[in-house]
């Protein structure tokens, strides 16, 4: 039997990044999403925040969190805005694993939270895409208010909560934005990208 397919929409966001000398409170977060003919969409929301971080920080916890939150081995479609976090484990992750986890240029930013974060993915076939970001994708700009909304409340979900996807974006159709969005399933074919290395 074949694992399901979900697709997780996560985003980041960290306030204050541009003034240094002081904490800059951030958040990851995202939507998991599945379809199934006969029951229709499941959708789950969930985010976390931190007291003073960084964007790159917050986008490794995003994957974390959402793929740590799947209870099952999935086929996962993950999409974020984050190049840092979609090359890292599309390219750059392979690469410092054959280096005894070193890169080229240096230390690597993070390690622990990459090497969380290739186990957490480990478990599930994962397939890594990016989105420009504040390109009226509807999914990601909602990742994008809850992280935005966690980071200035300084909340957590602690564990899938209850989606408010379907209403935001009635809103955002009511109010002239994403007039010709379709809440169809994602019909492009799985193409899951090489496993992590957990070593």
């Amino acid at each position: 039997m074949s694992k399901p397919l979900v697709h997780i929409y996560a985003d980041e966001s960290c306030l204050g990044n541009q003034l240094q000398e002081r904490a800059n409170p951030g958040a990851g977060a995202g939507m998991i999403e599945r379809f199934s003919e006969r029951d229709g969409w499941y959708r789950k929301d969930y985010y976390e925040s931190d007291t003073d971080t960084t964007n790159n920080r917050m986008a490794i916890h995003s994957a974390i969190l959402g793929l740590d939150l799947l209870r099952t081995p999935c086929r996962a479609v993950f999409t974020s805005d984050s190049q840092y976090l979609v090359k890292g484990m599309k390219t750059w992750i392979h690469g410092w694993a054959r280096r005894g986890w070193r890169r080229r240029g240096g230390p690597i930013e993070n390690l622990e939270l990459w090497k969380q974060l290739a186990r957490s993915a480990a478990r599930h076939e994962v397939e890594w895409r990016w989105v420009r970001g504040h390109a009226e994708d509807p999914k990601n700009e909602y990742a994008n208010m809850l992280a935005v909304r966690t980071a200035r409340e300084l909340d957590r979900s602690d564990g899938l909560v209850p989606s408010g996807f379907s209403e935001w974006i009635e809103q955002r159709i009511e109010s002239g934005h994403f007039v010709d969005f379709l809440d169809l399933p994602d019909d492009e074919p799985f193409r899951p990208d090489p496993a992590p290395p957990t070593a």
